[in-house]
């Protein structure tokens, strides 16, 4: 039979389709009998005996379930750390906080959960290990034209859900090529040894410092939390050789510690000896001066003393000279005026045997040996008599 046949469908064979005409009638039955209804018809038309109404009722109700379920598909959960991008047909519309949500399903409305509480990492110069080495990325050039290999990392969290989603095509990759922009930027203004040695902190701080206005600049949402430097060496070709230029920086910083060491070491000491030298030559000058002036003052008086009465100072120096020349000797000349001998009295025997009986029992708070000698510039009496007594009458002529 051809489908085109006007009595398709209204015969009783079964297996055909249903007639769509027939459908449609029912659907304006049901619906005029419904609308009958709700306005306060109190008789309304029953419909024919022998007719369902059941293919009308299977349908209402299998709309009715899927509009419930497309409903219910609104229904979602932002979890805590995260946010809620709502975008109505592709356009930004708001961003829901945690928590029970509902947006107008699907083709409407969309959300997508960003979660910000999450610290990301990339990783430039290397792959999971520093070992696993990526040269393309790791190779930089220094501002005195050196090449070294760099492997950092960037942790990196986000700041700004709109502008995550929807600024930048890909977010993540494009802070990968911005912290290698910037870590180039950096090293290409220091020198080589101020980035391998003193300068490995400060190249990280200058580093995430720039990283963060470019990404701002670029308006990725992406806020910079810290760079680690993980790794940073010359080029493995010349790594012996930069290994021996280190020895050898190292061996001149070590013999200039040790002279600086030296040095601090003589120079106080120096200092310290002519210092002294200087105070006690300053000293001696003093003393020296200070005598001097005491003896002038002293010559003075004696002077003037011997103006008065020249016998009298004359004989009263001789005396004291005398006595300051003959006191410490160990024996007593006596001058017989009217004879012609000296009588030499053996007293220095006598002070001997004193002595040693003073050695033997000494008292208390005296040494206890007992050297006596001669005043410094007198004339040696302990010798020849004769010679004593010619020295004796030649100060006597004096």
């Amino acid at each position: 039979m051809s489908l085109n046949d006007p009595q398709w469908g209204k015969r009783g064979n079964s297996s055909g389709p249903p007639d769509l005409d027939e459908i449609w009638r029912n659907v304006n039955r049901r619906m005029s009998e419904i609308l009958g209804r709700r306005s306060g018809d109190e008789n309304p038309p029953q419909p024919p005996r022998g007719r369902s109404i059941l293919p009308l009722g299977g349908i209402g109700l299998f709309i009715v379930l899927i509009l419930v379920v497309w409903l219910a598909s609104g229904f979602y959960i932002v979890d805590e750390g995260r946010r809620g991008v709502v975008t109505r047909f592709g356009k930004y519309t708001e961003t829901t906080q945690p928590g029970p949500r509902w947006h107008v399903p699907f083709p409407v409305e969309s959300v997508e959960l960003v979660d910000f509480s999450q610290v990301k990492t990339i990783e430039v110069g290397y792959r999971t290990t520093p070992k696993n080495k990526m040269d393309k990325e790791a190779t930089m050039l220094t501002d005195d034209e050196n090449i070294i290999d760099i492997q950092f990392a960037v942790q990196y969290n986000l700041k700004n859900a709109e502008a995550y989603v929807f600024n930048n095509r890909k977010p993540d990759l494009m802070v990968a090529f911005a912290a290698e922009s910037a870590i180039r930027e950096v090293v290409g203004k220091n020198k080589m040894d101020f980035v391998l040695y003193e300068g490995r902190e400060q190249i990280a701080k200058q580093t995430e410092m720039l990283l963060q206005q470019m990404l701002d600049r670029y308006a990725t949402g992406v806020a910079v939390q810290k760079v680690t430097l993980q790794s940073v060496q010359p080029p493995d070709k010349v790594q012996a050789a930069f290994d021996d230029a280190v020895k050898a920086g190292q061996d001149r910083e070590r013999l200039k510690n040790e002279a600086q060491a030296y040095a601090n070491d003589v120079i106080p000491r120096a200092r310290g000896t002519a210092s002294r030298l200087l105070e006690e030559a300053q000293g001696y000058n003093a003393e020296v001066v200070q005598r001097a002036e005491g003896d002038a003052a002293r010559f003075r008086s004696v002077l003037t003393e011997y103006q008065k009465a020249p016998a009298v100072t004359r004989d009263r120096l001789y005396l004291d000279m005398m006595q300051s020349v003959l006191g410490n000797t160990s024996k007593v000349l006596v001058d017989q005026h009217n004879g012609t001998s000296l009588l030499n009295l053996p007293l220095d025997k006598l002070l001997q045997q004193s002595a040693a009986a003073t050695v033997a029992s000494p008292a208390p708070g005296t040494p206890d040996v007992t050297v006596t000698r001669p005043a410094p510039g007198g004339p040696d009496m302990s010798g020849d008599p004769g010679r004593s007594r010619d020295a004796l009458r030649n100060r006597d002529i004096r």
